[in-house]
């Protein structure tokens, strides 16, 4: 809880006035609860309350000022402005992402390069109607741009499942200069013609239905599993007229699964086969959902409001960043999935954290855990 930034989450707390008329129990006392079932992976509100009182006096030395009970807790995910928590990841995001910058990516890219994609988090109907996906199946998606040098999620939007993904595309201001790779689900090219008009580059694989005329083609090395490089425009009416300019298209055969994709890009600079690396890097977005979806609690939830789900995503997404945090100021080798697995087991003991990580061979523990996602491996 050291490399957590005190006076900025304060700030985050008067701005949605967290702690006004609270006697007991601030905001502070329930990030930290919901950090400690996070860290520690307590199942329900019974749970928490139960292994907080069992460490007494361990509390105090935490931060905890006030005593922790289901109800109140309750409450306070109830009641309490999800916003004081998303606001304070943000930070977190902020204060993380300088570290990760010069961290290497799978691509020959000398700007920053961004992953867009989208997770459903399933739940049940009957106790949370307000999250409206099917008929007889409820859901909130969770909209996130990952930022590839370090894994690191920079944008992160909380909707119903039934929101569209390519609605979140008005919700972000590309970077000047930044590539973004996305789905076939992104396409739009009013929506995408916005990256054009920032100076932004993007790499989205294209669908079956688009219709394109090829103005140019350029030489290819084919040895590169690349098969074409064309430069086109947009034939249907309604399409050219929202996306003037001209676009490129190339062709990619992968060679292991005989599958040949086709991407659109705005970029006309790069090679052929550096296109094809990007949209590669867009599996690392898959991979962070699936490894929070098996390493933090985003699948269960303590409440069923609206407010009570996205506090807990925020707050969890704070951890994930937290450590990674942690990670890298005190120059640990560890995976983030180690990192994690120790923590939940030593959260609450008095010595340096150094300490719990000495002597500890973190690459034949990889090993030993093949089968586990692998974020931050160095």
């Amino acid at each position: 809880m050291d490399f957590l930034p005190a006076y900025e989450f304060q700030k985050c707390v008067s701005r949605y006035r967290g702690d006004h008329k609270v006697q007991n129990f601030s905001c502070r006392d329930q990030f930290l609860s919901m950090a400690f079932a996070q860290l520690t992976y307590r199942e329900s509100l019974r749970d928490i309350e139960t292994c907080l009182k069992s460490i007494g006096s361990k509390l105090y030395h935490m931060g905890f000022r006030s005593k922790v009970a289901r109800s109140t807790l309750a409450d306070a995910n109830e009641l309490r402005d999800w916003r004081i928590y998303a606001d304070f990841a943000q930070i977190l995001i902020a204060i993380a992402r300088p570290l990760y910058a010069s961290d290497p990516i799978d691509v020959d890219l000398n700007q920053s390069l961004y992953a867009l994609d989208s997770t459903t988090i399933d739940l049940c109907l009957s106790l949370f109607p307000w999250a409206k996906f099917r008929q007889h199946k409820a859901a909130v998606k969770m909209h996130t741009l990952l930022d590839l040098h370090g894994n690191i999620p920079t944008f992160i939007h909380i909707t119903e499942g039934n929101v569209h993904d390519v609605n979140i595309l008005d919700e972000f201001f590309p970077e000047a200069g930044a590539f973004y790779v996305m789905d076939r689900g992104y396409i739009d090219f009013e929506r995408l013609y916005v990256f054009t008009l920032c100076s932004a580059f993007f790499v989205v694989r294209t669908k079956e239905n688009v219709l394109l005329q090829r103005r140019y083609s350029h030489p290819v090395d084919k040895t590169t599993g690349v098969r074409s490089d064309h430069t086109v425009i947009l034939t249907a009416f309604d399409s050219a007229k929202v996306y003037p300019d001209s676009l490129r298209r190339v062709s990619y055969l992968d060679i292991a699964t005989k599958k040949r994709l086709k991407f659109l890009t705005n970029n006309f600079v790069l090679p052929a086969f550096t296109i094809a690396q990007i949209y590669k890097c867009r599996w690392q977005v898959e991979l962070f959902f699936k490894w929070i979806k098996q390493h933090l609690r985003i699948k269960a939830f303590y409440g069923t409001s609206e407010n009570a789900v996205k506090t807990q995503i925020w707050i969890a997404v704070s951890i994930y960043v937290l450590v990674a945090i942690a990670r890298k100021r005190l120059g640990l080798e560890n995976s983030l999935y180690q990192i994690l697995q120790i923590f939940s087991i030593t959260s609450l003991e008095k010595v340096p954290i150094l300490e719990v990580f000495e002597g500890f061979d973190s690459q034949s523990e990889l090993l030993d855990n093949s089968n586990q996602l692998i974020l931050f491996d160095l």
